[in-house]
């Protein structure tokens, strides 16, 4: 049996039981070979655009006798697909800018008809993935945080939505996770919808302290870059550091009305 990381664990326990997965971007291929040896896949289809990876997932596939059932190819995203052939699409490691372009690469060509389940890994740009659910019509279910090896990584588990022709359903659904009336906090509804998609609507409802230390490192980030900025004395270099100040004030109010243990952002 193959042994997977805590990120590939996560995500692999987002996958439900006996859908027929791609993953997108799959690399080794670890991933799909661990939900096959475990049978929660019936089979599946790794796409790799690069040829060393390409062929490091063929050897894996081989090297755990399972090229009958996962099928390998080489392609750009969600190429490889056809219609139809997948009911979950999983794709980690990479930016939310470029994971979003693939989904919407993707949707453009058909490649999501039939896919139920999206679940997803950016290391960065959440928020974009985030926005990209809602506008193509797919409901955030569920979020993960976790942190390996020094690094933090968020989940997002998405689904579509099953008889609602009109949307309304879905409509309702993501009003109420991206409503931010929950926090204690002064804002109107476009800046509480703006907080949640850069945080997480589900990670701020049950916050940790992985959640916690992300924004805390965050914050010494955007400092930073203020420290930076104010050694300029262009106009915009100002405009710039005052919305990231202004950003910064929104995290560190978020932060400390959750009810987590650690306070060591304050």
């Amino acid at each position: 049996m193959l042994k997977i990381s805590k990120r590939l664990q996560t995500i692999a326990d987002c996958v439900t039981p006996g859908s027929r997965t791609a993953d997108i971007g799959s690399d080794h291929a670890m991933l799909p070979v661990y939900l096959l040896q475990t049978n929660k896949a019936p089979s599946a289809i790794a796409g790799e655009l690069n040829q060393g990876p390409y062929e490091a997932a063929r050897k894996q596939a081989m090297d755990a006798g399972l090229l009958k059932r996962l099928d390998v190819r080489r392609g750009d995203g969600l190429s490889v697909l056809q219609p139809g052939e997948a009911d979950t699409v999983t794709i980690a490691g990479m930016g939310g800018a470029l994971m979003s372009d693939i989904l919407e690469a993707g949707y453009g060509q058909g490649k999501l008809e039939g896919v139920r389940e999206l679940v997803l890994q950016p290391n960065v740009g959440e928020d974009i993935v985030r926005g990209w659910l809602i506008k193509r019509g797919w409901y955030l279910q569920a979020e993960f945080i976790l942190e390996e090896d020094g690094k933090i990584y968020e989940v997002l588990h998405a689904v579509k939505l099953q008889d609602d022709p009109t949307g309304d359903a879905l409509t309702a659904l993501d009003a109420r996770l991206y409503d931010s009336s929950f926090l204690p906090i002064e804002m109107n509804a476009e800046q509480g919808k703006a907080l949640l998609l850069q945080m997480g609507p589900h990670l701020l409802r049950q916050p940790t302290d992985v959640l916690v230390d992300k924004w805390r490192l965050e914050l010494e980030k955007l400092e930073r870059i203020c420290a930076q900025l104010s050694l300029s004395d262009l106009q915009q270099a100002s405009e710039k550091r005052e919305q990231f100040r202004a950003q910064m004030k929104a995290i560190e109010e978020v932060l400390h009305c959750l009810p987590t243990v650690k306070r060591s952002f304050s």
